[in-house]
């Protein structure tokens, strides 16, 4: 049961702004020959789609903020941003499991209203993808 938590919960904070790699918590578990291995791949998957559904809400609700003078982003950006995600759309979601912008994906989906069931969909096929190619190249006999 830690095994699962530990790669759950590093899975959830790899899918914020806080430095976690996760992927290096599930190949631990998979060189220390922890088993089931579907497990260990959907609790991550979980864990790290629920981190990104974190950030889309978090981008839906800050956007009631952006007139504000403490708002951390200038019109400016969010006009850059918005113009990103309609000339890419929700198709960018599936490149939410990268380093770096991965994340920020999730946040703009989230501000621009992205739906919640494509959203999830988009972002469960990147994220478990990533950790299915993972874990095939740690344990290649499967």
């Amino acid at each position: 049961m830690l095994t699962y938590s530990a790669v759950f919960f590093s899975a959830l904070m790899g899918a914020s702004i806080l430095p976690m790699q996760s992927e290096a918590v599930l190949v631990g578990f998979l060189l220390a020959g922890q088993k089931p291995i579907a497990n260990l791949v959907i609790i991550a998957t979980l864990g790290n789609v629920l981190g990104a559904l974190v950030n889309w809400g978090l981008g839906r609700a800050l956007r009631r903020f952006e007139s504000r003078s403490w708002f951390p982003v200038s019109k400016q950006q969010i006009q850059h941003a918005q113009s990103w995600y309609l000339r890419y759309g929700r198709w960018s979601l599936l490149g939410s499991w990268l380093p770096i912008v991965g994340d920020p994906i999730t946040v703009v989906a989230g501000a621009f209203r992205e739906r919640f069931w494509p959203f999830v969909v988009l972002v469960t096929l990147a994220k478990g993808g990533r950790y299915i190619v993972l874990t095939a190249m740690t344990v290649p006999w499967l």
